[in-house]
């Protein structure tokens, strides 16, 4: 794949005869080259955002746990030992959460 870049313009003075002061015309020159650095940049943001979504697939994980927390707790009050299982549930998805984003950014800065 090959794409083109402008560079600076360059302006070079030109010395009208009617007028004491330098005539400016700017030139646009052309390259073309593999683009690679790019791509990979892109990839790397497009993988970065996959990574981050799952972070709200772990937050629907810990709204699920905590409310069924809270409706069992509310529908029987003496199985709060047992409840506390939700708890774990909780911290789970709380975990997976970090972890997908500590690869968002490791996708992103360590690559």
């Amino acid at each position: 794949m090959s794409a083109f870049s402008l560079s600076r313009p360059v302006i070079p003075s030109i010395q009208s005869s009617y007028s004491s002061s330098p005539l400016q015309v700017a030139q646009w020159e052309f390259q073309t080259s593999v683009v690679s650095w790019d791509i990979d940049t892109v990839a790397k943001f497009i993988g970065a955002g996959a990574a981050t979504v799952s972070v709200a697939g772990s937050g629907a994980g810990t709204r699920t746990a905590f409310g069924s927390l809270i409706i069992g707790y509310a529908r029987n009050p003496s199985l709060k030992q047992q409840l506390f299982y939700a708890i774990l549930g909780f911290g789970v998805s709380e975990g997976m959460g970090f972890f997908c984003l500590i690869v968002a950014f490791l996708i992103l800065f360590a690559m």
